[in-house]
Parts: C-alpha cells; sequence; structure tokens
C-alpha cells in the first residue's frame, strides 16, 4: 500500500471510529436506573441540547430530559474527554521515553495532585475562595509543584535526561505517597474520601467540567500532533535525531510541560484514573504501527471509547452502586500490563 493509499485508508477510518464514539456516547447515556431509549436520548438531544447545562429543571422538561442532560451527557463527555487527554500523553511520553511501559503519570503528576486533594479534604475543602472547590484547585497545583520539582531534580545544565527525569519522578512520588498516609493516619475521619478521591471518579462532573478541561485536552492534543515528526524520528535514537533536525532538549521541555498541564486539569477533574494512557496507546501501535501522526490521533478516539466504556460499567454493573472508575480500569490494565511485560521478557527486550 502506497503513502496515499494508507493516508487515505487512515482518514476513512479515523472518521468512521469517530461516528462510532459518538453513537457509543449516545448509548452510553441511555443506560442506567432509568430507562431512556437509544431513540428517546436522540430525540432529547436533537431537541433540548441548547440548554444543557441548566443545573435546575426548568419548566417542561421532563424528568428523563433532565438526567440526560444535566447527569448523564456531561459524565460521558467528561469521561471521553479525560480518555483521549491520558491516552495522548501516554503515546507521547512512550515515544519521548523509548519505553512500552511509560504512562501519563511517570513524572509524578499524580501522587502530587494526590497530596494536594488530600490536604485540601483533610481541612475541609473550603477554605480556598474561587470558581473551582478547593479540593480541584489544590490537587491542579500539587501537581504542577510536583512537576516543576522533578524538572529541576532532573535537569542538568540546559538537558533533561530522561532515565534521572524517570528517577526523579519516582522519588518525588514515593515523599508525595509518604506524606499523604500521614495525613491519612492524623485524620481518620477524611481517610475514605482521601481514598477514593485517589480511585477516580466523574461521578460529580457537570458541564463546567468540560468548558475549561476540553480546551486544555484540544489544545494540548493538537500541540503534541505537531510535534508527532520528531517523536518519530527521537524513537530513532537522540544523536539520529538531532542529525535530522530535531532539537532534542527543546521538544522535551515543551512536550513535558504542555502534557503536565493536561494531566494537571485531568487529575483534578477525575481524581487519579490508571492505565488508560499505557494500555490505549500501546494497542493501537500494535494494531497501527508506531508512525504518531497516526498513532496520537488514533490513541485519542481509543481513549475516548475506553473510558466510556469503564465508566458505564462503573455505574451500572452493580447499580445503584457505584465503582470508581480508576478500579475498572485497573481491573482491565492490570492483566494487559503483565502480558505485555511477560512479552517483553519472552523476546528477551531491555525496557
Amino acid at each position: 500500500m502506497s503513502f496515499i493509499e494508507r493516508k487515505g485508508f487512515y482518514r476513512s477510518l479515523f472518521f468512521l471510529l469517530l461516528l462510532s464514539l459518538l453513537t457509543l456516547m449516545i448509548f452510553a447515556s441511555t443506560l442506567g436506573a432509568a430507562d431512556i431509549s437509544f431513540m428517546d436520548a436522540l430525540s432529547i438531544l436533537i431537541r433540548k441540547l441548547p440548554v444543557a447545562g441548566k443545573l435546575i429543571q426548568k419548566e417542561g422538561m421532563k424528568t428523563h430530559e433532565v438526567i440526560m442532560l444535566n447527569i448523564r451527557l456531561p459524565r460521558v463527555i467528561l469521561s471521553a474527554v479525560i480518555g483521549m487527554g491520558l491516552s495522548v500523553v501516554g503515546a507521547a511520553f512512550q515515544g519521548m521515553f523509548k519505553n512500552p511501559m511509560a504512562d501519563p503519570y511517570v513524572i509524578g503528576v499524580s501522587s502530587g495532585a494526590a497530596l494536594g486533594a488530600s490536604i485540601a479534604i483533610t481541612l475541609g475543602g473550603t477554605f480556598l475562595a474561587g470558581p473551582f472547590p478547593s479540593v480541584q484547585l489544590m490537587a491542579f497545583l500539587g501537581a504542577i509543584l510536583t512537576v516543576v520539582c522533578v524538572y529541576e531534580i532532573a535537569k542538568v545544565g540546559t538537558k533533561i535526561p530522561a532515565v534521572t527525569l524517570l528517577l526523579a519522578g519516582v522519588a518525588v512520588s514515593a515523599m508525595a505517597s509518604a506524606m499523604i498516609s500521614i495525613l491519612m493516619i492524623f485524620n481518620r475521619d477524611q481517610a475514605d474520601s482521601i481514598i477514593f478521591w485517589t480511585m477516580g471518579s466523574v461521578a460529580a462532573a457537570r458541564w463546567g467540567q468540560i468548558l475549561y478541561l476540553l480546551p486544555v485536552v484540544g489544545m494540548g492534543t493538537l500541540i503534541i500532533l505537531f510535534y508527532a515528526r520528531d517523536l518519530n524520528l527521537m524513537m530513532a535514537g537522540d544523536d539520529t535525531a538531532h542529525n535530522l533536525g530535531v532539537e532534542i532538549e527543546k521538544t522535551k521541555k515543551v512536550l513535558l510541560v504542555v502534557s503536565s498541564l493536561m494531566i494537571a486539569f485531568i487529575v483534578s477533574s477525575s481524581g487519579i484514573i490508571g492505565f488508560v494512557g499505557l494500555i490505549v496507546p500501546h494497542g493501537v501501535r500494535l494494531l497501527l504501527g508506531p508512525d504518531h501522526r497516526v498513532l496520537i490521533p488514533f490513541s485519542a478516539i481509543g481513549g475516548a471509547v475506553f473510558m466510556i466504556v469503564s465508566d458505564t460499567l462503573a455505574r451500572t454493573v452493580l447499580s445503584p452502586m457505584e465503582i470508581p472508575v480508576g478500579a475498572v480500569t485497573a481491573l482491565f490494565g492490570a492483566p494487559y500490563f503483565i502480558y505485555l511485560l511477560r512479552r517483553t521478557k519472552l523476546r528477551g527486550i531491555s525496557l
């Protein structure tokens, strides 16, 4: 198959998957305690979508319309956006670190966010004013401060060695986890809330979260996609990439900053949802190859689908009880991670 034919095939496949994603979003919105058919859901979306985001029931709106527009649809869309962001960052990190085991949390963003959220929860969650809930704001600040610390520790002159960056991330994550444990010991009443937050959930999804998260994930994805060619060349080795005109350190810095901001916003919105950014990009790479110009957009679609399916299972399998979505993604992701380790070991590949 020639390059032009492959390009046309990938474009057609992408739009087919995009249409499938939209269909899945509508279908997922019909599932739950209240029985809403697919056609009813589609009719509600066509007739009432402009009023979505109103947190109170307007006169004339039926119960099913309120459930669809104010509860289920924001949750489904937020799940899709989070899945897209995690998968795109996972694809970028796996390329940048040349390691199939790399995921969006590899440099400690999740631990920093969890520490910030834990501090906010133990202090009551209301001590900060502003447009965002204090737990989300503190989680975001914790994630950003962690990235800054890891970056400063790992930096050698003007360079950021990948191995040093990973080790710094492990060390800072361990310290943050220890501080979270200490907080839970001294604040046992809030320990359950901290644990639930760290397991990840989109149960509190609302349109406001989507309005600030979607532009961040969208712009971040476009920037990472802009560096897809550089990531392809970096996979061949830094020396080769440098000889072919790639500014290695500049590319690393841009990707780290953009990816860290995306993950900070995502984690502050949903807590820690693991394995999405690990298994989706790797699965797409196995199916469609390592070209990041293809890998990044298809990882975005795959991540959205994976998160919607996982969250739908989380809220329906034991209804009316709800499982944290992070637990569901781990149930899928952990066996795949073990398979990946075994496959790597059998092939004798060094990680």
